[in-house]
């Protein structure tokens, strides 16, 4: 192991950790059906985004470092725009204080970092900015896990 694969290491562990403690600090200070709202709105912006028409042609012109900030921004805010309809659409029913029921809190941004880092690793043009072959991007990364890490934070919702 050299330097570079360690410095990968962690700046990719930082996103993990990173991208939890921003999900958990929401889940404590918004509350579970906040975050749930969150994980519904990452599954239809990922089934948007999916089938959205014309995307390679949208992008297309751009390369590099460019096209991928305009990707993750498009995401970013179709992400948004559903998150904002699953809010609509869902009931606010858990009145909780902010630091109870912080197992469940910690499993549901559990699930919604899952669904980002899959995302990330598997739609999303993340890899520009991270380099490929270290350990938490070889356990996101590969097609064959990607329907059962989808799976999982609906197994969380589930169960929550």
């Amino acid at each position: 192991m050299d330097w570079g694969y360690i410095l990968d290491l962690v700046y990719e562990f930082a996103y993990f950790i990173g991208v939890f403690i921003i999900f958990l600090m929401f889940a404590v200070f918004k509350g579970r059906q906040a975050v749930m709202n969150v994980i519904f709105g990452l599954y239809l912006a990922l089934l948007i985004t999916l089938e959205f028409p014309n995307y390679e042609t949208l992008f297309g012109n751009q390369s590099g470092p460019v096209a991928a900030l305009a990707q993750l921004g498009l995401f970013a805010f179709i992400t948004l725009l559903t998150t904002a309809l699953a809010w609509r659409v869902m009931p606010d029913e858990f009145r909780e204080e902010r630091f109870e029921s912080l197992g469940k809190k910690t499993l549901l941004a559990l699930g919604a970092t899952v669904l980002v880092m899959i995302f990330s690793f598997n739609v999303l043009p993340v890899t520009e900015f991270l380099n490929p072959g270290t350990p938490i991007q070889s356990l996101f990364a590969p097609k064959v896990y990607f329907f059962w890490w989808l799976l999982l934070p609906l197994v969380i919702l589930y169960l929550v």
